[in-house]
This record gives structure tokens, sequence and C-alpha cells, in this order.
């Protein structure tokens, strides 16, 4: 409107605010009605009247003519600006226009522009009418919910909003406008928190499997029956399947015979081929995630049914039997398909009978690749662990993890046979992801606890690779995880390899290995946050289920902040406001004096 014609004094709308021109050229100045001076673009402006608007006190003044009688006149027609305004109110002036204008603007009668205005039908206002009541009922909805939030109170139908907040807890959602609406910073500990305060969640919900969108539901495929193949069978050697007491995945076993250690895996890969429903399935999950409260099985139960070791009297195994010398170095390795009869015992079981004469032996042969494993470096860290379990009620159980013969035999035995998969396999040229680890950039001396939390601080992580290398924390030249097929993908992608070489199939080539290395890379990042974030949320809430706890601590490290201590029953590390006096390895007595939940931090005191 008017555009070529613009003059001084115009009134034009900038941003739904009334303005004037001042200035003209191939950049407007424009005047607005607090003062300020705007140098626009012609087309960021909407030329309403060519003016001149000599004061913007004129657009105060109410207009005297009947604008929703021109309504009734013209509806469902196209008419100007300058002829609604006439026929409203019988002039068109700024003062005029300016009101028309605003109308447009609202949108309730007419929509368009200056030079196209649309006269809504009296259906279509009606309609807008109701939009208008609906959007009014839900912001006078909304604001009764804020108020009752702000009163650590909900009632039924707010559960619609509480769910986008959870959402948003969880990682769900990106922004959340009710924590902006109640001026709270919008971050998942503020929702979590939010929610904790209405009552919405108990202090047992866990939001941090949800917040990393890890799989919670357990797998479901047919598996067929056991193919017919020839299998070594070992059902004459006593073999034990040791495990922590409740553990539902015993996927290794231990023997001995005649100088052979035999190492017997689950033997998954006897049916899960690669690229198989079940083999996907498996990829996409990466491992088995084990929570407080229970585990998410990688493989279907029908899988561990079939599979787990000692769970049938006879039970399928990929045997692995090895062959040392007295210096800790491997002499000989046999894998094989095999029946063994699998007994199941706990570490604690298991440590009474050490002093036996086949545990006696086991133990003393793992000895020697223990001793040789540290001549070539390995670090040996003895930090406080525990299990933390979550009963059906919620309860919520701590208990340590014991530094026991039984277990130190089982895990030397593991590394054993990871050492002799890495031989067998680079000696067939058998592509398998390796396990690698540099060396640490320093070492620490000493073998107190604040030398091996020192020594933890200085350890590389341990990373997948298709090529041999060193693992310098483990000591060993080279080394591949392939005891745990029922629990983690890439052991069963070792297995599903040596079930091919042996059967004289094709094998998955280097690439196809990187690739799965680097799938399963992606996914184990959300699965060990879910896991370490889990078990602190329900070491906190133990904490808030024991009001006042207190134990023993031991010193690890001064610092400038404070004096950093371990909890060992607890298997926590807090830093206490600096305390003089206090030196590394003291141990002090501490007390539980404050817990917040979503920010997954416990405060603690020194005690006398």
């Amino acid at each position: 409107m008017f555009m070529h014609s613009v003059q001084i004094g115009a009134l034009v709308v900038f941003r739904q605010e009334p303005a004037r021109v001042i200035r003209v050229g191939e950049r407007w100045e424009i005047e607005l009605a607090s003062g300020e001076v705007q140098r626009v673009r012609p087309k960021d402006v909407v030329v309403l009247h060519p003016g001149p608007l000599q004061d913007f006190k004129e657009l105060q003044k109410p207009a005297s003519g009947d604008l929703q009688g021109a309504w009734q006149i013209l509806t469902g027609m196209t008419t100007t600006l300058a002829e609604l305004s006439e026929l409203a109110f019988g002039a068109y002036t700024p003062q005029t226009a300016w009101e028309v204008w605003k109308n447009v603007m609202e949108g309730k009668f007419f929509k368009g522009t200056p030079e196209a205005i649309q006269v809504l039908s009296e259906k279509e206002v009606k309609e807008k009418e109701e939009q208008e009541r609906a959007r009014q009922k839900a912001e006078e909805e909304w604001q009764a919910f804020l108020f009752r939030i702000n009163q650590k109170l909900y009632v039924e139908q707010d559960v619609r909003y509480l769910k986008e907040i959870e959402q948003f807890a969880c990682g769900l959602m990106k922004r959340s406008r009710a924590l902006q609406d109640l001026k709270r910073a919008e971050t998942p500990e503020n929702a979590h928190q939010l929610l904790l305060e209405v009552g919405y969640w108990k202090e047992t919900y866990n939001p941090y499997p949800r917040r990393f969108q890890v799989p919670l539901q357990v797998p479901v495929y047919p598996l067929p029956g056991l193919p017919e193949e020839p299998r070594k069978d070992l059902t004459h050697l006593l073999s034990f399947a040791i495990d922590d007491a409740g553990s539902e995945v015993p996927d290794d076993a231990i023997s001995f015979d005649e100088g052979r250690i035999w190492v017997h895996i689950a033997d998954p890969a006897a049916l899960i081929l690669p690229d198989t429903q079940a083999d996907r399935e498996a990829r996409a999950r990466g491992e088995s995630l084990h929570l407080p409260e229970g585990t998410v099985h990688m493989l279907s139960e029908d899988a561990i049914s079939k599979f787990g070791l000692g769970k049938q009297e006879i039970s399928p195994a990929l045997s692995i039997g090895i062959c040392l010398s007295p210096s800790g170095e491997i002499q000989n390795v046999e894998i094989v398909p095999s029946r063994v009869r699998v007994s199941r015992l706990t570490y604690q079981n298991a440590e009474v009978l050490m002093d036996a004469p086949l545990f006696s032996e086991i133990e003393k042969w793992l000895g020697f690749h223990r001793e040789a494993r540290l001549r070539h470096g390995a670090v040996e860290l003895d930090l406080p662990e525990v299990r933390v379990k979550v009963d059906e009620h919620q309860k919520v159980e701590i208990q340590p993890v014991l530094s026991l013969r039984s277990r130190r035999m089982v895990e030397e035995a593991m590394l054993l046979a990871g050492t002799a998969i890495a031989q067998w396999c680079i000696e067939r040229n058998v592509p398998v992801p390796f396990t690698i680890q540099e060396a640490p950039e320093q070492r620490v001396s000493g073998d107190t606890l604040a030398d091996m939390y020192a020594m933890r601080r200085w350890m590389k992580r341990s990373q997948y690779r298709s090529a041999p290398a060193e693992h310098a924390g483990l000591g060993l030249k080279f080394y591949v995880q392939g005891t745990s097929p029922l629990r983690r993908y890439l052991d069963l992608v070792v297995h599903q390899q040596i079930r091919s070489f042996l059967r004289g199939e094709k094998l998955l080539s280097e690439q196809d290995i990187l690739e799965r290395i680097g799938e399963v890379e992606v996914l184990l990042p959300s699965l060990r946050q879910a896991e370490i974030l889990s078990e602190k949320h329900w070491t906190l809430v133990y904490l808030l289920q024991n009001p006042h706890w207190s134990g023993m601590a031991q010193v690890v490290d001064l610092r400038p902040s404070g004096v950093v201590v371990l909890i060992p029953e607890l298997a926590w590390e807090t830093t206490l406001p600096s305390s003089h006096g206090l030196v590394k390895n003291q141990p002090v007595k501490v007390e539980c004096v404050d817990v917040n939940l979503p920010r997954l931090e416990a405060h603690f005191r020194l005690l006398p």
C-alpha cells in the first residue's frame, strides 16, 4: 500500500507496534511510540496510512464507529483497510486505520493485508471464539496446575502435565514449559527434584535406564534345537561354574585333566549364526544390562536356558584346553565343541574347597600364569567393590565383593582363556575383536588403598581393535574377551568365528569385525552410564532407607578442595571439607548427613 509514494509522517506497523516514517530512501527511518528511532527495510514494515501522523496520542483516542456492524455487512467478502475504515468509522485516518488494523491482528473478525482484508464468515468467527475459550480454559488449568505444584501438590488432572516433566527428566524432551514457567533452570535434575517434591515419583524411581534409552525388555525369538554335530565328551571331568550367589547366567566353568586346564564356555554360537535374527538382536543391544533391580539379558531366556552351563544335566560348550609351562607360558591350546557335566557353586561355596586337590592344582597352575603377567607389568588393583541389589519391596541391600581365593582363581582362568583364544586365532589367521590397553603414563608403587586409588587414575581405557596388541593393564601380549558369549556381543562374535573355522565355513572379514566393533562401541557408553548411575541412585536410596548411616572410610588423597575418602562398605568416594592432621591411608569414621537424589550426591561428616 502506497509503497512507492510513502511520505514523511506515514503510519506504519513494525513488529506489531505503530510507527511513523521520518525519512525515506533505500532504508527508512521510523520513529516508534517510545521515541526510539529504527532504520528498516521497506519490506520490514506494513504501511497503514499515508499520514501525516502528527502525534502518537492520536492513536490512543477511542474511535467512534461500529466495526462489528461493518463485519456483519461485509461477512464473507474481501475489502481494503481504507474501505473498512470508511464503513466502520466514516473516515479513513491514521486513528481509524490503526483501530481497524488492531482488529485484523487480533484475527477475530478479519485477517489479511491492508490491500486485501478477508472478512470472516459467521461460522469462522464462532470457531475462533470457541478456540479462544478453549485457549483461555487451558491457560486457567495450566495456571492452576502451576499453583498446586508450587504448593507441592497435584491432582489427577495434572498427570498429563507431569508426564511431560517426566519425559524431560528422562531425557526424552529437550525443553520443559513447566520448569520455564516455575522459574527453575531447565535441567533433568531439577525436573527429577520437582517430581519428588510433589510425590509423582518416589525416591525409589530410577530414571537412568530411560534417560540413556537402553533396552528394558528381554528379547524374544525362536531358536531351533541343537544341530547334530561331533562334540568331545568331557562329561567325565569334574567341571564347576563358580559365580556370585543369585547369578542367572552361568557362561563359564573350569576343570583340570592330566596337566591341562579346561575352561568351558557356553556355546550359543552353535545356533546363533552371523546375521540371523538372534544375532542382529544381540548386536543391537551390545551387552546385557546389569542393574541393581535386575538384569536385562542380551540373549533370550530360551538361549540362556539352552546354553547356560549347568542349566541342564549335560550342557553343550565350547571348551578351551590349555597346557602351561611352570614359567606361565602357554604351550598348547585345544578348542573343541564339547559336552560337559557342570556343577554350580557360589564363590563362598568354592572357597571352602580351595585346599582340596582339584582346586589346589588349578590354583597352582594359574598362579604360574599370574606371575608371568606380573613380570610383564600387569597392574593389580584391589579397590572396594560391592553388589547393590533391590528386592521386590524396593528394599536395598549392599553386600561387599569379598576378595576370595576362589574369585581370583576364576578371574585368572578367564584371563588365561582369553589369552589362549587370542593365540589360537592369531596362529590360524582368524579375524576377531581383540581387547587392548595402552600402558599407563605413570606407575605408582605401593599396595595401600591410597596407592591403588592413585594408580587407577593413570590407567588408560581399554579398547577393541581388529588387530592384536598389548593389554598393558593385564600384562598380556594379546588378549580376547571370549568367555561371556551369553552376556557380551563381541564375545559371541569371537565364538562365531571359531565355530566357522572349525566347520570349515567362510569367516567374517576383518572389515566385518571392525563394523561390529563400531556398532557395539556406539552402544557401550549408554549401557555403562545407565549401570553406573543406577548403582549410584540405589546406593543413595540405601542411605535414605538408613538415616544417619555411619561407617569407616579411608583417606586416599589430599586436595585443596578437601580430603578424598573411600567408604569400603558402600564403594563410595566422597570429599570431606579440609581437615588438618589427616594423612593418606588413615582410617576415619564418617556419617551421612544429607542425600541429594537428583544430583546423585551424598554428603558426609567426620565423626570423633
